[in-house]
């Protein structure tokens, strides 16, 4: 059955908009952390997977970083493993991380490259400690209270940050065809594996990379002003502006301060995007709009919001 004329020409439309963001954007390198709803709907893990098969496609070199915090907690659970949580990050002993590798390195990191491998793309899965790519160093926590002289310093295990990002793995993936999808766990100097927060491991790995773009999928529609509506595009100085006066503040805060180091280390833009609309990351890339915020220093990419 053939599309009438008015369909036809809406088709033709969205396709022909997409042309000057390929001509753009081909060749460059674009880092994707996928987490939160996207991971746990079949239609949203679908329209990710078409939706990265189709940037490389179409030249440009996607790379994923994902989390998997849902389903490390629901192993844990049914292993009967208590989980604590300190400033939102997840106590982890050994044996707790032991179950993180089993779930971030083989469930859910094998579960996306089957994922993108179905929808026509070669993926090939690593974690931080394949090749050493992550190098990490233990996270040092401190808490102090009013009555308190000097911080206390709190052991959280094995909960690492990133310490340095080896390239050249991420290259020899890329020049040989293959879609990287990397599970954030590092490797410490002595050998120990650490869990290190996803959105951190991609905004490092956007900055080490050069990349075009820092796409965070979440859970939000993006961020809001006082008033409830969506900030579509943001300068650095105005994302300060916005957490000093506490529009931005809570759980989003880490997710931000990514973004922002990523864009003042030279990537040229980072997306904080509605990972609940399918094709997200395609509508971010190929329309003006998108479909969350854009952050930038970049004055021509917030005039082309406007």
């Amino acid at each position: 059955m053939s599309l009438s004329r008015k369909e036809a020409e809406t088709t033709a439309q969205v396709i022909s908009r997409a042309l000057p963001y390929i001509q753009r954007f081909s060749g460059k390198t674009v880092v994707v952390k996928y987490g939160g709803n996207a991971m746990g709907d079949d239609n949203l893990k679908e329209s990710f997977a078409r939706d990265i098969v189709l940037m490389k496609l179409v030249g440009i070199n996607p790379v994923v970083v994902h989390g998997g915090g849902p389903q490390i907690g629901e192993l844990l659970n049914r292993l009967s493993i208590e989980s604590n949580f300190i400033d939102g990050m997840r106590v982890t002993d050994s044996k707790t991380m032991d179950v993180v590798e089993m779930v971030l390195g083989a469930t859910v990191n094998k579960e996306i490259v089957n994922m993108i491998s179905a929808a026509g793309g070669r993926a090939f899965g690593v974690t931080g400690k394949d090749g050493q790519l992550i190098k990490a160093k233990k996270l040092v926590v401190s808490h102090k209270t009013p009555e308190m002289e000097v911080p206390e310093i709190i052991d959280i295990g094995h909960v690492g940050e990133v310490a340095s990002i080896n390239k050249s793995v991420i290259d020899m993936l890329v020049n040989s065809g293959f879609i990287p999808v990397i599970a954030p766990i590092g490797v410490g100097a002595d050998g120990a594996s650490y869990n290190i927060n996803a959105d951190l491991v991609a905004g490092k790995v956007a900055e080490v990379l050069n990349a075009e773009k820092l796409i965070l999928l979440t859970n939000v529609a993006g961020l809001k002003d006082k008033s409830g509506e969506i900030l579509t595009g943001l300068t650095t100085d105005r994302v300060n502006e916005l957490i000093a006066d506490e529009t931005i503040y809570g759980g989003m805060l880490p997710k931000i301060r990514c973004a922002l180091d990523a864009v003042k280390s030279g990537v040229s833009t980072a997306h904080i995007i509605d990972g609940r609309v399918e094709h997200a990351v395609m509508l971010e890339i190929f329309t003006d709009e998108g479909v969350g915020t854009l952050i930038t220093n970049q004055e021509s990419d917030i005039e082309e919001l406007k």
